[in-house]
């Protein structure tokens, strides 16, 4: 038997990441910029909260799969997700924000970096024992 847990994460991770995306295109429009910036902080902002989640999805994914598929406890699968789907969202609204409250960048990206530590770890402790 496959994943049973991971994918559900990922497809609701999915569904974010064209949240953000369609966020982006918004914007974009708005301030009639196709490429780039447009030096628009907005923009700047949006672009960002897109990337930065494109950039740590991915490997946090992997990871927690990799996770589930050695046979951990599927509890600790479903609250590294948990977490990590946690963590976007709340890192993605901080960033988002131009007047930002800068805790919640910062608490989100403490979840993600746990997350991805933790699974890491497990990953590795399995290989080691």
């Amino acid at each position: 038997m496959g994943l049973l847990i991971t994918p559900i994460y990922a497809a609701l991770l999915g569904l974010i990441f064209v949240v953000l995306s369609i966020k982006t295109i918004i914007i974009r429009r708005k301030n009639k910029v196709a490429v780039g910036d447009g030096n628009k902080p907005q923009l700047q902002r949006a672009m960002r909260v897109h990337a930065n989640f494109a950039e740590y999805t991915p490997i946090a994914i992997i990871l927690v799969g990799f996770v589930e598929s050695l046979k951990y406890n599927e509890i600790i699968v479903h609250i590294l997700l948990s977490l990590f789907l946690l963590g976007r969202i709340i890192h993605a609204y901080g960033l988002s924000k131009i007047d930002e409250d800068f805790r919640f960048r910062v608490f989100g990206m403490v979840m993600t970096f746990n997350v991805i530590t933790i699974a890491s770890g497990l990953i590795i402790f399995n290989f080691l024992i």
